[in-house]
């Protein structure tokens, strides 16, 4: 991935990242709350050897030893030896090991001076232990340098700096660690956004659809919350760039073949709720306001969507004239003042695919065909059944429709590898619900995007209020 690209992930995942941030910070902020405030007190103790002579090399040696010494010696600060002497001398009531483990030294650079550090929840007492481990070291290294009990010890510790009472303490530091909080959380979030990109397989370009199918895209569908109740858009919003997508869809399926234009056309998706029959019913629309003949098939006689969306009737249609009780041209229902007619699903049989492979459906597309210059058949979706590969083996070829971010590569080429299984055409895709604003946005941008005064939506259900469109009559 490219820096570009990481980008774009973040912009697209920033919710995550908001989440784990401030999952971050609060957690650093219970740590700042339930830590008990630690009080440090300093002192610095310059280390020094008596020189042999006065002499220029004598000093210096001396020098050097001092900041040798003075580097074993901040071992030593830790150790039982001083710090039971500091318990007895005050009284305290814990272990030397732990009275330890609230002391640190360490030498200044390039120095001889040696600077020790108590820590304590009470800064008096932070004071008083780190002045007793002072003294306490002075008169330490007074008796281990001292070569017998006769002569007096070469090497002195002097305290030059004493142990002042801290004004505020040096733990917990709110500022650091929310910071740290909230950059762990940053960084946190990030890695779940990459990781999530990584193992996402949905496709989200027309680009990507087109290498996994081997078919041209036929067009993007931008997503609208309000498709499942008002699925009619082309109808209901002619000049809104939704419409107008649906239209390029229109002009991009009649350039698939120049010299042979397909007639049966099934409109099918890899898997459930992605679309399909929202496009057919608007493909539908868009080739009969063209002029163009058109006739609507409610192939998806397990569940059936297309004539409630249309709102025509669905008792009569497909099964019945397949099962020979009605004839083809009583059966279609004509739908507004475009030459638009639907043949509706009809009675749900126990037995589709047997129904859709029959040679009563093949007598059937014949004889739609010498009454529309095309037909759309909205067909099952192709992985749970077989019943759209055998429709499209019937027809010209099919369209799958796919919906962005949802439908993943591995069922987009099953999809297309059921539809290779039975020699049926792919004519090409659809990328529905793509998202209109953010940065995985493909729409055009038109620009039309106005409504008939007086509101968003318009319906055309009989009381006003209908979800569904009633069949305008012509």
């Amino acid at each position: 991935m490219e820096l570009r690209e990481y980008l774009g992930v973040i912009r697209k995942q920033w919710m995550i990242l908001v989440l784990c941030a401030t999952l971050t910070v609060a957690i650093a902020a219970i740590m700042v709350l339930r830590t008990t405030p630690t009080y440090a007190s300093k002192a610095t103790l310059f280390v020094t050897v008596t020189p042999t002579d006065d002499s220029a090399v004598s000093a210096y040696q001396g020098s050097l030893f001092s900041q040798q010494r003075a580097r074993s010696y901040a071992d030593l600060v830790r150790g039982e030896a001083i710090t039971r002497g500091v318990i007895e001398e005050l009284g305290l009531s814990m272990s030397p090991a732990t009275l330890g483990s609230k002391i640190s030294a360490r030498v200044l650079p390039e120095t001889v001076l040696l600077e020790i550090t108590v820590t304590d929840t009470d800064p008096a007492r932070a004071q008083q232990l780190t002045s007793a481990v002072s003294a306490q070291f002075a008169t330490f290294v007074k008796e281990l340098e001292r070569p017998n009990a006769q002569s007096a010890s070469p090497i002195k510790a002097t305290v030059i700096d004493a142990p002042t009472l801290p004004a505020k303490p040096v733990a917990p530091q709110p500022s650091r660690t929310l910071t740290l909080g909230l950059l762990a959380g940053l960084v946190l979030g990030v890695a779940i956004a990459i990781l999530r990109e990584v193992l996402d397989t949905s496709v989200k370009t027309a680009e990507a659809l087109t290498a996994r199918t081997g078919a041209p895209n036929l067009g993007v569908i931008s997503h609208d919350a309000e498709a499942q109740a008002n699925p009619l858009v082309v109808h209901l919003e002619p000049r809104s760039p939704r419409a107008e997508a649906f239209r390029q869809l229109r002009t991009n399926l009649q350039f698939i073949d120049v010299d042979r234009h397909p007639k049966r056309i099934v409109i099918t998706s890899s898997v459930p709720s992605e679309g399909k029959t929202t496009t057919t019913c608007n493909l539908g629309l868009t080739l009969a306001q063209a002029g163009q003949r058109v006739v609507l098939v409610e192939g998806d006689i397990r569940r059936p969507k297309l004539a409630e969306y249309l709102g025509v009737e669905s008792a009569v249609g497909l099964t019945s004239v397949l099962i020979g009780r009605i004839a083809p041209e009583d059966a279609l229902q004509p739908w507004g003042d475009i030459p638009l007619d639907i043949l509706a699903s009809g009675p749900l049989p126990p037995n589709p695919s047997e129904l859709l492979q029959s040679r009563a459906m093949e007598l059937l597309l014949r004889e739609l065909e010498r009454r529309a210059d095309v037909i759309l058949i909205d067909a099952p979706p192709l992985l749970p059944v077989t019943d759209a590969a055998l429709l499209a083996r019937m027809s010209d070829g099919a369209v799958i429709v796919v919906r962005h971010g949802k439908t993943s590569t591995d069922q987009i080429e099953t999809a297309v590898g059921n539809l290779t299984k039975v020699d049926a055409r792919l004519l090409g895709t659809v990328l529905n619900m793509a998202p209109a604003k953010g940065p995985d946005a493909m729409t055009y941008g038109y620009g039309y995007g106005y409504t008939p005064e007086g509101g968003r939506r318009r319906s055309t259900s009989r009381d006003g209020v209908g979800v569904r469109a009633s069949a305008p009559t012509r």
